[in-house]
């Protein structure tokens, strides 16, 4: 019974951590607004990395950037594991107070019972995950998350105190036709449409076109410009200007060491990029955190 209790006790400790640590931050992200959105790294690991290579790469990075004396206070780091290997980030980052935050690739719209393979935002949260990605393409592809899954999962993360991390982008089909804005724009509005203003500013949406993606091909800055630019004309429409220069946008789709300055200095409405296969590599992963955030700097 005691140990019940203590379990009990443990897990509402964490989540109310992690529900602190959100509002703190968002708070400050809000506070900084327009021109200085703090940039944010993510990495989406994908099926890769067990417990083992997860703790690795974990103590890896934090020791790369920690040798290059990066500045924490003006960028945020997130990491994206498989379900089973989100405890391992969780003990490293608590244990050696490491600036890195981290969520899960997806989530059951459902709380808890029959669901056989369902992980739940409750049981997200008392990880100490603050974010969680919905509706990545391989999601909506592999697994048939349509909209309105994808609502229920936005839901589900806020309630939680966590941040959805909204991917959207288009095709080849819908590039080649000319519409990959609308498409863009219509993905956002089919998921946000019902989200309070509230809501709707801890978004944060990533543009990532589908043709892009591990295929070692990546938009142009001014094509990534447009969808941002375009997805903030949306939300100032169904919003207000504040929201709209509120919520971050991130780019993804084969992002490298090699591209992340230029689209960072030309596309200025973009805060930052959802990483892939680089995100797999600890030194390629930090080298990426560091020019986005010396690019980021330069907006200010």
């Amino acid at each position: 019974m005691m140990a019940a209790v203590r379990s009990f006790l443990q897990r509402i400790a964490a989540i109310f951590y992690t529900r602190t640590l959100f509002y703190t931050r968002t708070q400050k992200s809000e506070h900084n607004m327009s021109s200085t959105r703090r940039p944010l790294i993510v990495g989406n690991w994908k099926m890769n990395l067990d417990h083992r290579e997860a703790t690795y790469f974990v103590q890896k990075l934090a020791w790369l950037l920690r040798d290059a004396h990066f500045d924490y206070e003006d960028c945020d780091i997130a990491l994206l594991p498989p379900f089973t290997s989100i405890r391992s980030v969780q003990v490293l980052v608590e244990a050696d107070r490491l600036h890195v935050d981290y969520g899960a690739q997806t989530v059951s719209v459902t709380a808890q019972g029959a669901f056989t393979g369902d992980v739940s935002a409750d049981m997200l949260s008392a990880l100490g995950c603050r974010y969680v990605l919905v509706g990545h393409s391989e999601r909506r592809r592999y697994h048939s998350d349509d909209d309105a899954n994808l609502v229920d999962q936005v839901r589900a993360v806020l309630a939680d105190g966590m941040q959805p991390i909204l991917c959207v982008g288009e095709g080849y089909e819908e590039r080649r036709e000319g519409i990959e804005l609308d498409y863009a724009v219509g993905q956002v509005d089919d998921i946000t449409r019902d989200l309070s203003e509230e809501d709707a500013r801890k978004m944060i949406i990533a543009y990532e076109p589908v043709w892009a993606i591990g295929t070692g091909l990546v938009a142009t800055p001014q094509s990534a410009q447009d969808a941002a630019a375009a997805i903030r004309t949306h939300l100032t429409r169904t919003y207000s200007p504040e929201t709209a220069q509120t919520v971050r946008i991130l780019y993804g789709g084969s992002v490298t060491a090699q591209n992340a300055t230029l689209i960072m200095n030309e596309a200025r409405d973009m805060d930052g990029f959802l990483i892939g296969g680089a995100s797999l590599n600890p030194e390629e992963f930090s080298s990426i955190i560091r020019l986005t955030h010396k690019a980021a700097k330069k907006r200010v």
